[in-house]
Parts: structure tokens; C-alpha cells; sequence
């Protein structure tokens, strides 16, 4: 394989390297593989950003510059790397028989000189399950693509090959891998749909770290133009919790590859909240579906529950009280959730949803398409809620919920997958900003069976049920042009002609059987 030219990585030359790395996989767990894997791609990346600027460095050694200086990095946002860490040098050895040793040992060092990293990088690559060959073999792949660098920076190649790994690896895992990936679609459409530009954004079930890296995205790419000049300052702070310890460290990787700094802690977010005091401006998150091992008989007199003890099968609604107990006075949450949510009457979760509508904290509904997530079949919603509902940045919204059927929109990808295309995302976020009033958001009207805008009033018809095709209706069907009497006719004579015609078929069998003797 040759060399590639950051430009030239394109979505075909992803899945091949997929492919290719996998095929090496063997008869290793994907849940085990893809911290092998994902962690050589971050060690490459942090060597070739490391090795451009050290040649940049070595070419004003006559000024007084000094390449081997870790202080000449760091004020670069550039991690130093000592020499048995760098990628050249493993290169030379992927062959040997002690290449894990040498990874480790490079992970090691890199942790040491770089705090910001510790206890980050996997650091088990001489363990005697994993096969030192394919591995070495895994080594010179990752060699043949170079994901850091101000070129390779430039094109993201490196967020887009991590990205695409973490997608497979989650399919691969099936169940389990949605527990650290959620489809960038969706992603995008929560960060769209608030707009975090500034303050305090919270994910206390991080998985990998998504959620903060698409609000990034969307900060750089809306610092200019768009109507958002002065809007989009990107001054955010990141803070996020992830449960399990690999997805955790994945998280951290995820984050430091592309520069951003946040504070991301390892815990149980329900029994070991790191962030006690934390009110963040918005929450944005995917919170695994319908979890009933949540510990939620410890927590009966949680303060957090003010809306209604949520029922120890469930964790659903304790995601939600726990969202809504981090939030600012003012502050948006935006997250995703399994349909029951919107419907559910047991165990006493319509109590609680009925509480907190009636607490007007309910903004928007949106159904998903099906088929967006690879690790699950469940249904799935956006809930959006708000504290700032009124006299705020937008008009006041009091006693009123946006209901958005989204069921019908996204394409599919291969047989089973279905994604949300950036058409259907913007209008999606555009109905939203308009109903709520955004700045050249432009008007908002209700669509019979994609949107409405309904009041208190119907939702407690409804009996605080809150899935939009309730509410939306069924959408207007395309007049054919044919004027009513003449399309009855033409359908009552078909319909007598096809009973002519079963009645004949009938009678022909029934003689077939006859001469059969039955």
C-alpha cells in the first residue's frame, strides 16, 4: 500500500483500511480490538504532528532553536515525544518480536511528558493474547497513512479515520458498541438544533466524547458568516462523565486528538456524580435506552428526583431528572431516547413525564426515522427541554410544545441503515428555530403530519402523552386530478371485474379437484 496524501483519504480508502485492519483482528474480541487499533491511529497522529514540527524546529536550530526542547511543542499545543515514541522508530521495528513491548513503552513515555494524557493511552500491547505478528502487521498499515500535521489537520483526516473505526467497531460489537457511538446524523442534529455557542455543555454518559467534538465542529464552522458573526465566539467549557474505564480513556483520546480540552471523569454518573455542582448552559446526550440495572434502589431519596421517583427497572427517567438537575436556570437540554419514553405508563413514568410538561419545561419532540442506529433496533426520540422558556434570547414559549415527525425523513444507507441527510437535518433545525424564533429562522406554520406547535390544553387531552403523531396528524394527500364520481366508477367496475375473475379461477380449481377424486 503506498503512502496517502491526506487529500486522497476518502471514503473508500477508509473502509479499505477497515477492511484490511480487521482482516487482522483474527479471533480477537472487537470490544479488545479496537483499543489495539485506535490507539496505534492516536500514536501515529500525536508522532506526525510531533515530527513536523520538529522539522520545522530543526531549520531554526541556527537561530537558537532547539528540536529536542519539549518546551518548543508545548506552546504549540503540540505533544512531545520522546524518541523510543517515535513512529519511525517503531516502524523499523514492527517486525521484531517484542513491537508490543516497544508500544507500550511509547505509550508509557509519552503519558509521562504529556499529564494531560495520564492514564489515557492503552498500555497492554506485550500481553501473550495478543499476536505480536499481526500486530506488527497492524503497524505498518497505520504507517501508510499520515493523520497529523497542519495539512493532515487541515482535512481532519485523522477525526475522519477515528470516527469511521469507532462506526465499525460499534457494529461490530453490535449491541454494546452503541454504548460509546452515536450516529454522527444524530449528533449533528441535537448540536444544530441548540446551538452552543457559548457557556457550560454537560454529557454525563459521554461514551466517546461526540457529542463535544460535533459541538466544536459546529462552533468553527459557524465562526463566520451564516448570520452568526459576534454570535459564535466557540467560548465553551466541556464537562462530561463516562461510566465504563476503556470507553473513558477512548473518550479523552477522542478529544485530545483534535486539541479540545474538557473535564472528562470516570464514574457512575447516578451513583458518583463528579460534576455535584455543575449547572451547565446545555446538556447534549444519548444515555444508553431503557436500563434496568441502574442501581436505582439505592437512590429512593435521590434529591435529584423532584419530578417523581423513577422506577428501579427503568432508568430512563432518572436520566432525564438527573439532565434537568444539571441544568442552568436559563439552560437547553438536548438528548436522545428510547419511544416508550413518550407514551410509557408503568411503574409510575407518566407521573413523571405529566409533572414535568406541567413544570412547562418541555420545548420540543422530535420521532426519529428508524433504522439511524447500528446497535439497535429500539425506536428512538429527541427530547428538548428548557428552563429559559420565556423573556429570554427568544420569544416566550409558555404553555406550548413543538411536535416534529421526523419518521418520514432519512435515506438509507445499505439494506438495514437509514441515515439523516444534511437536508433533512436542516429542516428539521430550521422548523425549530423558526417555532422558537431564531434570528432569520423565518416564519413557522404547522405542516399536517410533520409539525405542530400544540398548547398545554391538547397535551393534557392526550394525557401528557407526547409522541408527535398525536399531534401532527396525517399529511395531505396529492389530489390526482380525478374527480370523485368518475374514480368510483372505474374502481367499482375493477372490483367486479377481479370477483368475475376469482369466481371463474374458483370454479376451475374446484373442477380440478373433482377429476383428481377430492
Amino acid at each position: 500500500m503506498t503512502k496517502t496524501s491526506p487529500a486522497s483519504v476518502t471514503t473508500d480508502y477508509r473502509s479499505d483500511l477497515w477492511r484490511t485492519t480487521n482482516a487482522l483482528r483474527g479471533s480477537m474480541d472487537a470490544a479488545e480490538y479496537k483499543h489495539v487499533v485506535l490507539g496505534l491511529i492516536f500514536l501515529k497522529y500525536v508522532s506526525d504532528a510531533f515530527e513536523e514540527a520538529h522539522a520545522r524546529i530543526e531549520a531554526l536550530r541556527d537561530e537558537g532553536a532547539d528540536p529536542e526542547d519539549p518546551d518548543e511543542y508545548r506552546g504549540d499545543n503540540i505533544f512531545w515525544v520522546p524518541p523510543q515514541a517515535r513512529w519511525p522508530y517503531l516502524q523499523r521495528s514492527a517486525r521484531q518480536p517484542q513491537i508490543g513491548r516497544l508500544v507500550d513503552e511509547a505509550m508509557a513515555a509519552i503519558e509521562l511528558d504529556n499529564p494531560v494524557l495520564d492514564s489515557v493511552l492503552p498500555k497492554d500491547y506485550a500481553r501473550p493474547a495478543l499476536d505480536q505478528t499481526r500486530l506488527g502487521q497492524v503497524v505498518d498499515l497505520v504507517s501508510n497513512i499520515k493523520v497529523g500535521g497542519a495539512e493532515a489537520e487541515a482535512t481532519d483526516v485523522l477525526g475522519e479515520v477515528y470516527e469511521y473505526f469507532l462506526e465499525q467497531f460499534a457494529l461490530a460489537e453490535g449491541r454494546k458498541g452503541g454504548e460509546f457511538y452515536t450516529p454522527r446524523s444524530v449528533v449533528r442534529l441535537l448540536v444544530e438544533m441548540l446551538e452552543p455557542y457559548r457557556g457550560r455543555v454537560y454529557d454525563p454518559c459521554c461514551g466517546s466524547s461526540g457529542m463535544f467534538v460535533q459541538s466544536i465542529e459546529f462552533i468553527r464552522a459557524h465562526a463566520t458568516g451564516n448570520g452568526n458573526v459576534g454570535r459564535a465566539a466557540g467560548d465553551i467549557s466541556i464537562y462530561g462523565q463516562e461510566s465504563n474505564y476503556t470507553t473513558w480513556r477512548m473518550a479523552r483520546m477522542n478529544l485530545a486528538i483534535r486539541g479540545i480540552e474538557g473535564q472528562i471523569e470516570h464514574g457512575d454518573s447516578f451513583h458518583n456524580d463528579r460534576h455535584p455542582d455543575l449547572r451547565a448552559d446545555y446538556i447534549l446526550a444519548n444515555p444508553p435506552f431503557n436500563v434496568s440495572d441502574w442501581g436505582g434502589e439505592r437512590l429512593r431519596d435521590d434529591q435529584r428526583w423532584v419530578y417523581g421517583i423513577p422506577p428501579v427497572g427503568n432508568a430512563n427517567f432518572a436520566w432525564v431528572q438527573h439532565f434537568l438537575h444539571h441544568l442552568a436556570p436559563r439552560g437547553s437540554a438536548g438528548f436522545v431516547l428510547a419511544n416508550g419514553s413518550m407514551s410509557s405508563n408503568q411503574s409510575g413514568e407518566g407521573e413523571i413525564r405529566k409533572n414535568i410538561v406541567e413544570a412547562d419545561l418541555v420545548d420540543c419532540i422530535v420521532a426519529l426515522p428508524g433504522q439511524l442506529f447500528r446497535s439497535t433496533q429500539i425506536p428512538a426520540c429527541l427530547w428538548f427541554l428548557s428552563k429559559g422558556r420565556s423573556a429570554g434570547e427568544y420569544r416566550d414559549r409558555e404553555g406550548e410544545i413543538l411536535f416534529i415527525d421526523a419518521r418520514a425523513l432519512g435515506r438509507m444507507t445499505d439494506r438495514t441503515h437509514r441515515e439523516l441527510a444534511a437536508e433533512d437535518i436542516s429542516r428539521i433545525v430550521d422548523t425549530y428555530h423558526a417555532w422558537r424564533s431564531s434570528e432569520k429562522a423565518g416564519e413557522y406554520a404547522d405542516e399536517p403530519g410533520y409539525c405542530k406547535s400544540a398548547d398545554l390544553e391538547e397535551v393534557q387531552r392526550h394525557g401528557h402523552v407526547l409522541t408527535p403523531g398525536r399531534y401532527v396528524g396525517a399529511a395531505p394527500q396529492e389530489d390526482d386530478g380525478e374527480p370523485f364520481e368518475e374514480k368510483m366508477a372505474r374502481l367499482t367496475a375493477q372490483w367486479r371485474e377481479q370477483r368475475s375473475e376469482a369466481e371463474r379461477l374458483d370454479a376451475e380449481i374446484e373442477a380440478n379437484l373433482s377429476a383428481l377424486g377430492f
